[in-house]
């Protein structure tokens, strides 16, 4: 959620309410059951670990629209502080269910990276009307996004570059403010988009759930160190589409990070 550790507890507290109250109604409307899902809650946001029947497509093509119109509906009503606007991160990959503090696995951790990114922050505030900010890893552009452009208008997604130079990650992924025009937003970490398709991922080392994707590559999978997965994988009783949704970090002379 944005701005949440600025409200007060009163605040806090309804935010959480609605939130919940949101995320369930836009599921329930598009076919999407929340109680099979495997959540980590964290106050201001969500973790999520999607059911292997649940496909990708009506995450990203159904259930985020959905949310994002009923939260502009939302908004609509109520006064700044009370808003609740999202930044919402899909991935995919390996995830261990049976943590003992959390969902192990660089899966998580790429999707939370994408979920805080600069550009993320930067794009939602830029469009105050809208409800959510949306962020795919490279692998779910090109497997989901590009392959649904009935849905999902693969043409409206920026790519953007995800950099948390404190903790060695950099990574591109590709963003879009749901039902705005980014034609003209200065991304001023956007890199040079290719032209003609996804881009080719640097070979930096960072990330390391993620498949390859530049010509030539061996087709769609999961690498970790000298070891690729085909397809959608999961350790565990089920996972394959992962979401993050928002977490709210100040940074600098607004405050501690996190």
């Amino acid at each position: 959620m944005e701005r949440y550790s600025r409200r007060s507890n009163l605040q806090q507290y309804e935010a959480q309410q609605n939130f919940h109250s949101l995320l369930h109604a836009a599921a329930t409307d598009v076919g999407l059951d929340r109680v099979t899902w495997t959540t980590q809650q964290a106050g201001d946001g969500e973790l999520a670990i999607l059911p292997p029947d649940v496909p990708e497509s009506r995450v990203i093509g159904r259930f985020v629209p959905e949310l994002n119109r009923r939260l502009r509906a939302f908004n609509s009503s109520r006064t700044p502080a009370a808003q609740i606007r999202l930044r919402v991160a899909v991935h995919q990959g390996l995830v261990h269910l049976d943590g003992a503090n959390g969902f192990p696995g660089h899966a998580v951790v790429h999707v939370c990276r994408l979920c805080d990114a600069r550009p993320v922050r930067q794009a939602l505030a830029a469009f105050p009307d809208a409800g959510v900010a949306l962020v795919v890893s490279t692998e779910m552009y090109r497997d989901v996004v590009c392959e649904y452009p009935e849905e999902m208008r693969p043409e409206r997604f920026r790519r953007i570059e995800v950099e948390h130079p404190e903790k060695e990650f950099r990574e591109p992924a590709w963003l879009y403010v749901v039902d705005e025009d980014m034609s003209s937003w200065p991304s001023p970490q956007e890199p040079p988009s290719p032209s003609g398709g996804p881009p080719v991922e640097p070979d930096n080392g960072a990330g390391a759930a993620r498949s390859d994707t530049g010509a030539g590559a061996a087709g769609p999978g999961i690498r970790t160190g000298d070891i690729r997965v085909r397809g959608q994988n999961a350790i565990g009783p089920n996972a394959t589409a992962i979401g993050s949704v928002g977490r709210d970090v100040v940074f600098g002379g607004e405050g501690g990070g996190r």
